[in-house]
């Protein structure tokens, strides 16, 4: 009996999900049936609750909707075990990237069109959809890669997608696999000889360094990044000179280093309002982004700086046209900047917040787990929503 409530709680969450989504796209039920390529009768089924679509439906679906979907879930963690069961897969491909299998290889135009969405999807936190295309995909461009005269041409549409797996390896706790990756990022970068292709891994490279809490040395790798970045013109170097200068402000606070911290904070503040907020080899960048990573500095450095993460929060807001990783991971750092000052509530609302931008980037970030618990233990009394969350985090 239990059991049948829950299927039909979650059914009519869902069904309304799917709806609202539907509305706000002004869709009509007829349009999302055609799009999805499910019958009207079962939409109006699933809409209504009396009906749960199964993965294939959910998929379609949301795919027409244009979601992910975790998305329509809500608390539900049923597509948990599609990421980890996907993972197998990506690992088959890695370990066999140098001979690879015999397959085709569709033409560059398709393949970037491909490699396109995918970056779409990591910025969007989409990793149940990017779990389920990545190994196909990966596996063609390194047969591509090894079929082609000229491998260059597929360098950066192969260091893009290795980047979007270790970005799933990552958020999931595959931390051996996303070391690898990123290893062949920076083998693949360096091959193709493209200074900022190579910067734009170093990026990503600091992964390591927070991973095992190496910040100086992390701080060391970046710097030494930023220092080799060679002089050119145009937007995508300061794109990419100014992320850098951001990562490595973030890492430098890691480290206690609260004067390297506002240097490279300063140097990317100046090189944001030379661009305009946009996706730089990968990374998005800009004066929004830069704003982002304040709270995240305050944070790294503490005591009198936490103040200006808690300011920040409470007069600006990461605005809807930015990745959704990036907006949720402004709200679980202010969130955790609220709890350090004691406002419980307003932390829970951040984090809330963030669920609704990007549920799975939210669910598999390890200071959402930590800060749920601390919050459960301060409310002498629970409330439904917080216990609620909890369940869905999987702290209780």
């Amino acid at each position: 009996m239990h059991t049948e409530m829950a299927r039909q709680s979650s059914g009519n969450s869902l069904g309304k999900r799917v709806a609202a989504i539907r509305s706000a796209r002004r869709m009509h039920q007829a349009d999302l049936a055609q799009a999805a390529n499910v019958s009207i009768s079962m939409l109006r089924k699933i809409e209504q609750g009396t009906r749960v679509p199964g993965d294939q439906a959910l998929d379609t679906i949301a795919a027409a909707l244009g979601v992910d979907p975790s998305r329509l879930l809500g608390n539900s963690g049923r597509l948990d075990g599609r990421v980890h069961d996907a993972i197998p897969a990506l690992r088959e491909v890695i370990a066999a990237y140098d001979i690879p299998d015999e397959g085709p290889v569709r033409p560059l135009p398709a393949l970037r069109a491909s490699v396109t969405g995918v970056v779409q999807k990591r910025l969007g936190a989409q990793y149940v959809l990017l779990s389920q295309i990545l190994p196909g995909l990966l596996g063609e461009l390194i047969r591509g890669a090894h079929a082609t005269a000229n491998p260059d041409d597929l360098a950066a549409l192969l260091v893009a997608t290795y980047r979007a797996s270790d970005a799933v390896a990552y958020k999931y706790g595959y931390l051996d696999l996303s070391a690898r990756l990123i290893e062949l990022m920076r083998q693949t970068s360096a091959a193709a000889e493209d200074p900022l292709l190579t910067a734009s891994t170093a990026y990503v490279r600091t992964e390591i360094f927070f991973a095992a809490h190496a910040y100086q040395a992390g701080l060391r790798a970046i710097e030494s990044a930023i220092d080799r970045l060679p002089e050119k013109a145009g937007r995508p170097r300061l794109g990419v000179l100014g992320s850098l200068h951001m990562r490595a402000a973030v890492i430098a606070a890691r480290a206690a280093n609260a004067d390297a911290a506002m240097t490279h904070l300063s140097e990317a503040r100046r090189l944001g309002d030379l661009v305009p907020e946009d996706i730089y080899y990968g990374t998005a960048f800009g004066p929004c982004s830069v704003r982002v990573h304040e709270v995240s500095i305050a944070l790294g450095l503490g005591d009198r700086h936490l103040q200006l993460a808690l300011t920040l929060g409470g007069s600006w807001s990461p605005p809807l046209d930015m990745p959704a990783e990036r907006r949720s991971g402004f709200f679980i750092d202010l969130a955790r900047a609220q709890l350090w000052a004691g406002l419980k509530d307003a932390a829970f609302e951040s984090l809330r917040t963030a669920r609704r931008i990007a549920p799975q980037h939210t669910r598999e970030h390890p200071w959402v787990r930590e800060d749920t618990e601390t919050l459960l233990r301060l409310y002498r009394t629970s409330s439904e929503a917080l216990i609620s969350f909890a369940e869905w985090v999987g702290v209780i």
